[in-house]
């Protein structure tokens, strides 16, 4: 008798169908200017991820890049943040903290540095662990350090509104992709000439968020999924409306992404977190980019309870090029680091570190490493 197979295995077959990925590599063709160099800019590290490990930008028109934007959320941690939780730590509470962004280099060490010297540093796979460790230890104190986009930032919030055992406190580092796409958009020397949204990102905050850029910036905006047909898709509206002269936002992730996205999400956010302004390493200060406790809830704010912030960090070690690779001004391999002074063995950068930091996805794509090489 055979196994039927699951609808889930049947949609990822079509979406990445040769055949039809080959179709839409002939209407991308059509529908591309022959002469003009065209740049479209992603920024998710699971859109590079995709692009880098199916040979996408192999297929394109000699005159059609697609550039990685600061889509990693290890990536853009500025170090300054990284110090903060070392010094906690360091005080002699137990940090808890994401695998991989306990390699994030800080000023002077990264986390996992700081825990072969002494400091009590734990890697968890979500808050929720965090909350589990607080409860089965009351008389140790801990700090989760809170990072990530949108997609992260719920989890975060639900914990902290469900008030969590005193003893856990949160450092928090989480950022907003939309401001981020629109600083961007603002540096002269950078061509960009149209958005593909990540997917993911998009889940939760819906459409509206992205309205900004073809309304005011004349910018095509293509919501995108993240199988090779997805982002083809995405590649050949984003080349279509720039062919025909306009701007519009397209929803190419409609079996995931709705207009108003996640409302109870959202909802979650709002009422945890307020938005301010905040460093990314590598781009530096952006308005409006940054989640911050609200002053109802700062007794879980671990910068009150140790009375610690740090203005100042060193993002970019000496040689290192992650802040013009995290804005799509060069490719990895012009970084006079890469898979020399920087591997993923011992990353210089922070873009060698996370699993969506560009570099890092360039060293398994063209280098031929392994994930267990990583």
């Amino acid at each position: 008798m055979r196994r039927k197979r699951g609808k889930k295995t049947m949609l990822h077959k079509g979406f990445r169908d040769p055949k039809l990925a080959k179709r839409i590599v002939e209407k991308i063709n059509e529908v591309a200017p022959k002469k003009d160099l065209i740049k479209i800019c992603h920024v998710c590290g699971t859109h590079e991820w995709t692009i880098s490990h199916y040979g996408i930008r192999s297929l394109l028109p000699e005159n059609v890049e697609v550039i990685a934007g600061p889509g990693c959320p290890v990536c853009i941690v500025p170090a300054s943040e990284v110090d903060e939780a070392i010094e906690v730590a360091m005080r002699g509470a137990t940090l808890i903290c994401f695998g991989d962004v306990a390699r994030v280099p800080g000023s002077h060490l990264s986390l996992m540095e700081a825990r072969a010297r002494g400091a009590g540093i734990r890697i968890v796979y979500s808050v929720m662990d965090a909350v589990k460790m607080a409860e089965k230890e009351p008389d140790r104190d801990f700090v989760f350090f809170a990072i990530g986009f949108e997609t992260t930032a719920p989890s975060t919030a639900s914990e902290i509104l469900k008030k969590p055992p005193k003893n856990l406190t949160f450092l928090i580092s989480h950022r907003l992709i939309p401001p981020a796409m629109e600083l961007m958009l603002g540096m002269g020397d950078l061509q960009i000439d149209a958005f593909i949204a990540p997917g993911h990102v998009s889940t939760i905050i819906g459409l509206e968020p992205y309205e900004i850029f073809p309304k005011v910036y004349r910018m095509p905006t293509i919501v995108a999924g993240f199988e090779p047909v997805d982002v083809l898709l995405a590649i050949y509206m984003a080349l279509k409306q720039i062919r025909d002269r306009r701007a519009a936002l397209e929803n190419e992730y409609r079996r995931a992404v709705r207009w108003e996205g996640n409302t109870i999400a959202k909802e979650l956010m709002r009422k945890a977190f307020k938005i301010v302004s905040g460093d990314w390493r590598g781009i530096g200060r952006i308005p409006d980019s940054t989640l911050a406790l609200r002053e109802e809830y700062l007794e879980y704010d671990a910068h009150e309870k140790y009375n610690i912030r740090i203005e100042k960090g060193k993002d970019i070690p000496p040689g290192c090029q992650c802040h013009l690779v995290i804005i799509g001004k060069i490719k990895p391999t012009e970084c006079p680091l890469f898979m020399k002074a920087c591997t993923p063995q011992k990353p210089v950068g922070s873009c060698m570190v996370g699993i969506e930091g560009t570099c890092r996805i360039w060293a398994l794509t063209t280098h031929g490493l392994k994930p267990n090489q990583l």
